[in-house]
């Protein structure tokens, strides 16, 4: 199955430059379309947003496709027996292997 390649991207939204108060808004963009919003967290963003690249077959954004891949393969258990070589050497430190 071919991935499509999208432009992803987590926000906030502050009223303030207080970094202790909480963001006014939360969410995920796809391709420039506002995807979700007020969600609770970033965490909780970042959970929504691989999912839907996921479910949606996206290819990983270039400069994260390490950190999606060791969340998917090592963290949530998804096709654990094909893991890039740099995931793989993660994997197998983190196990002490």
């Amino acid at each position: 199955m071919k991935r499509l390649i999208c432009t992803v991207a987590i926000y906030t939204i502050r009223v303030t430059e207080d970094l202790l108060e909480p963001p006014r808004d939360i969410g995920v963009v796809i391709d420039g379309v506002q995807i979700f919003s007020r969600l609770q967290s970033v965490a909780h963003a970042f959970t929504t947003l691989f999912e839907l690249v996921y479910a949606i077959n996206l290819k990983y954004p270039d400069q994260l496709k390490y950190t999606f891949e060791a969340l998917q393969k090592i963290v949530i258990d998804i096709e654990p027996k094909k893991m890039s070589r740099r995931v793989g050497s993660l994997h197998s430190k983190l196990v002490g292997v």
